[in-house]
């Protein structure tokens, strides 16, 4: 078998390395999917929808989605200000494989809380 270990590395510039570290964490997955479905939304119906995110880090996460170009973030100059994100292409472009991944859990979920329960039980003993 020829595999060409050094693509997995070389953590600076492996691609799998630099994206999954900036959009494999929950709450990236869970906004990048909940902005697929509704299509735009201000902060706090993201906040709202999302239950227990804290502010500080749904700021953080939003603007790094907007830095890697996955989400926009509009702001209108109205009294009170309003700001809605929604995906941009390339977000929509990782939101199938992103779903994908979302359905995947669902359907499995159980089964891996029933081996984490065996694991967890042969540990202990």
């Amino acid at each position: 078998m020829d595999i060409e270990i050094e693509k997995f590395q070389d953590k600076d510039h492996c691609p799998v390395r630099c994206i999954l570290s900036r959009i494999g964490d929950k709450w990236s997955v869970l906004i990048i999917n909940l902005l697929g479905e509704a299509g735009t939304l201000r902060f706090g119906e993201i906040k709202k929808s999302l239950g227990d995110i804290s502010q500080k880090m749904l700021t953080s996460t939003l603007r790094s989605l907007e830095a890697d170009g996955l989400i926009l973030r509009q702001a209108y100059m109205e009294i009170p200000p309003r700001v809605e994100y929604e995906l941009t292409d390339l977000g929509r472009n990782l939101l199938p494989h992103l779903s994908a991944l979302s359905d995947w859990a669902h359907q499995n979920m159980d089964t891996i809380l029933k081996h984490r329960a065996i694991y967890q039980e042969a540990s202990d003993q």
